[in-house]
């Protein structure tokens, strides 16, 4: 950690236990908080990663990595993601200034039709489980080679949430935007798809590897209160290993974030360090929960404790943008595509070679 990370990293602790979790104003704002977004506003880093002459903070992935680690550990209800590593980064690639306020980011299925018409575009269709919806100022829709810029209010949002509570709406659209909101990629689009796919994948893995280190502290505090047979449970020898496994994969999911994310930024084998994370994010997420669980007992699962901030978003986002199983099978791909000989040089960064696509074959 650098001087101006380990910097960001204070400044965001500080803002996230003023305005942090507070369950009975989550429920009055529909399940995000505007208090702490404009404390992070105020700090400067909602658009990190974002180039600053496109209205951005600067900075690069690994820094909005950093913070993501923390919004993670603190449970943070904002769409911090959303705003900077995807909606931000699409209007900046096409040279956009990044309207104020938090962002939805959309990209276009089989459900949402985009037509050209006489000014602009024609949208119909629905967008479905998109996250921080109802929170977004304006939501930015990645079409094939255009991104269109919407306001919230051009689209009817049905509110829905994941295991967690946090937001993930339908959105439907029946409306034409003016050819003004909508702005050409200036890259070759399956790129730019994939860079969005991968800056997804690695900003569920960098909250994870946040909530699993917040479970591990609740646990190694509870363990050290709760007593039985007159010492604390944390003397018990099968209690300290379950509290060693679960810091061994906290650590581990941590590298290996920190690993893709310097991957994303430097474009060097950035498919497999960002698989692999979601990986070990994923199978550590798994173990974390249950075994403070296991040591919490039936407190821990009350609607008071706050070990359920952090299990429940170990447990939604484990299975959003790509599962263990999801993942390991990009690994697979690369793995076959590197052929004899090529597996050592693959996983310790010495070669990346990329998947052969249809076109390519």
């Amino acid at each position: 950690m650098n001087d101006i990370i380990e910097a960001l990293d204070a400044s965001v602790r500080s803002v996230c236990g003023k305005y942090g979790a507070d369950d009975e104003a989550l429920r009055r704002t529909d399940g995000w908080n505007p208090s702490l977004w404009s404390a992070l506003e105020s700090i400067g880093v909602t658009t990190l990663s974002v180039p600053e002459e496109y209205g951005g903070s600067g900075g690069d992935v690994v820094t909005a990595v950093a913070v993501l680690e923390v919004l993670g550990e603190y449970a943070a209800a904002v769409p911090f993601a959303e705003t900077a590593l995807l909606a931000g980064r699409l209007l900046a690639g096409c040279g956009v200034q990044v309207p104020p306020g938090p962002l939805a980011a959309i990209v276009a299925g089989p459900e949402l039709q985009v037509q050209p018409t006489v000014g602009g575009v024609q949208m119909s269709g629905v967008a479905r489980r998109v996250p921080w919806a109802r929170a977004a100022e304006h939501l930015v829709v990645l079409a094939e080679d255009q991104v269109i810029l919407l306001r919230r209010a051009e689209g009817l949002v049905a509110q829905g949430t994941n295991i967690a509570g946090e937001p993930r709406d339908d959105v439907a659209f029946d409306c034409t935007v003016p050819a003004e909101r909508v702005y050409w990629l200036r890259g070759e689009p399956q790129r730019v798809l994939r860079e969005q796919r991968l800056r997804t994948t690695l900003a569920r893995a960098a909250l994870i590897a946040g909530a699993a280190r917040r479970a591990l502290e609740l646990t190694v505090a509870y363990a050290g209160e709760r007593e039985q047979f007159g010492r604390p449970i944390k003397k018990f020898q099968a209690v300290q290993q379950h509290l060693a496994a679960m810091a061994g994969e906290v650590l581990l999911t941590k590298i290996a974030v920190e690993a893709a994310a310097v991957a994303v930024d430097t474009d060097s084998g950035a498919e497999v360090a960002v698989a692999a994370a979601k990986t070990v994010a994923g199978q550590a997420a798994g173990l974390v929960a249950s075994l403070a669980h296991q040591i919490h007992g039936a407190l821990g699962y009350t609607e008071e404790h706050p070990l359920r901030h952090s299990t429940t978003r170990l447990w939604a986002w484990r299975d959003e943008a790509g599962n263990e199983a999801a993942c390991s099978a990009v690994l697979d791909q690369h793995v076959l595509a590197a052929g004899k000989g090529g597996l050592w040089p693959l996983i310790s960064g010495a070669a990346y070679v990329p998947v052969p696509t249809k076109e390519s074959r």
